[in-house]
């Protein structure tokens, strides 16, 4: 069986409503629906979660919400009436209206956006609905917990042949709405299907997959057919999204592979992502992703090898003023500590006062508008010259590399350039290992 989640492009109106019925219908094993909320309609358009956290706030503060909340329901009916539904959600909305006035805080209004869409979806499909808050739980502190949830969703799930649940939300024990973080539904799909026990986890978007680089930098990227858990995490922590990250977990300890589909373009085969393959990637690199705003803080200390303990007093200065670091290449006798300039900017002499009693280091060099990026590849173990090309690229092109940062798994390389040699850098890359077949 499959669990498809649809996001909320995918969602927007009537007319994506169709073709996401059409796509579930077209496989009788895709039998449990994770719904979004309605996205965009359009660029101008306002997506129905922000719209629910606007009338919160509203209500929160005391003012006429009632206008607010019409709108967002004018959009439930327009997809209702598209779909020519006989379904009413006046109800509803009157008991949100009630909760809004009681403040029943934030996660649960825009919770409402999910629940609203599963019952539209579970009524045009004929399914089941399952409010995710009864077989989602969070504990008091609000960490996801993933063993009760997995005991009550399989129970739940187990004599329901076709069902949909709501993404995004659970509930702490005492029955109080709790949200994942936005983009959630992702991970809700990934639950659903560690508990079902499903074969595939189809995450439907409006794209097909993953690409090798970033559109906005390279035009048309080639996309990725196959990629591993491992691969996937390092370039999502360096800002490829297309699917939550957190939504790996749950369905990599099952070895479900998840494979990101375009609900626009439903014949392409999208990117796979699994354990581990046997399948050679078709270029030497998976993909390339990569982040602005960090800068570099050195230290210099003759003799710090001979130290013993050296980096931890290094790294107990950030920890102290609760910053957190990115990478820490280093030499002999020099210690560097890659860090978000944002963060870092408003405690840098604190730090640097941190760092004198501490480490007591015979110099200290801070250089900001630094960029890092991630070639990342299962395929760069196994070849020869990878890092020499990528170099070779980078000088071909006048690109300084500031820091060069590789794990002993040799699944990525970690370059620092300035944030002015960010695109070209990444154009760099990608024309050497795409473009220029070995």
């Amino acid at each position: 069986m499959k669990v498809v989640k649809f996001g909320g492009s995918s969602l927007a109106s009537a007319e994506q409503f169709a073709k996401v019925g059409k796509i579930i219908r077209s496989d009788e094993l895709r039998k449990y629906v994770v719904p979004s909320a309605p996205g965009k309609r359009d660029s101008k358009d306002t997506k129905v979660t922000d719209m629910l956290y606007g009338c919160y706030a509203a209500a929160e503060a005391g003012e006429n919400f009632k206008d607010k909340l019409a709108a967002i329901k004018a959009r439930y009916d327009e997809i209702i009436k598209g779909l020519g539904l006989d379904l009413s959600l006046e109800s509803e909305f009157k008991t949100i209206a009630e909760n809004f006035k009681k403040k029943a805080g934030s996660d649960y209004a825009a919770s409402r956006g999910e629940y609203l869409n599963g019952i539209i979806m579970a009524s045009f499909l004929g399914y089941e609905f399952v409010d995710a808050a009864e077989v989602i739980k969070f504990d008091m502190e609000g960490n996801f917990d993933a063993e009760r949830t997995n005991e009550l969703l399989s129970a739940r799930l187990e004599n329901v042949e076709r069902a949909v649940v709501p993404g995004f939300y659970g509930s702490y024990e005492d029955g109080r709405v709790k949200t994942f973080s936005r983009g959630g539904s992702d991970i809700t799909g990934s639950i659903v299907a560690k508990a079902v026990k499903a074969e595939v986890y189809e995450n439907w978007t409006d794209v097909s997959g993953f690409l090798i680089a970033d559109p906005r930098i390279i035009d048309h990227p080639k996309g990725i057919e196959t990629i591993t858990y491992r691969e996937l995490r390092e370039l999502a922590y360096m800002g490829a999204s297309v699917l939550h990250e957190d939504a790996i977990f749950p369905v990599r300890t099952e070895g479900i592979p998840i494979n990101i589909k375009n609900t626009n373009a439903p014949e392409d085969n999208g990117t796979w992502i699994v354990e581990s393959t046997c399948q050679k990637s078709k270029y030497v690199i998976t993909g390339i992703a990569g982040k602005k705003g960090f800068c570099s803080v050195n230290v210099d200390k003759a003799m710090m090898n001979s130290e013993v303990g050296y980096g931890r007093r290094v790294l107990q200065a950030f920890e102290e003023n609760g910053i957190s670091f990115e990478h820490v290449p280093s030499g002999i006798d020099t210690m560097t500590v890659f860090v978000h300039q944002d963060e870092f900017m408003h405690k840098e002499q604190k730090v640097v006062s941190a760092l004198h009693r501490l480490a007591k280091p015979d110099f200290i060099d801070i250089e900001s508008d630094l960029a890092l990026i991630a070639v990342v590849g299962r395929g760069m173990k196994s070849t020869r010259g990878t890092a020499g090309r990528i170099f070779s690229a980078l000088a071909h092109a006048n690109v300084n590399v500031k820091m060069i940062d590789q794990g002993s798994s040799e699944l990525n390389i970690i370059i620092g350039v300035a944030n002015e040699d960010f695109e070209t850098a990444i154009k760099a890359i990608y024309d050497i290992f795409v473009l220029v077949q070995l």
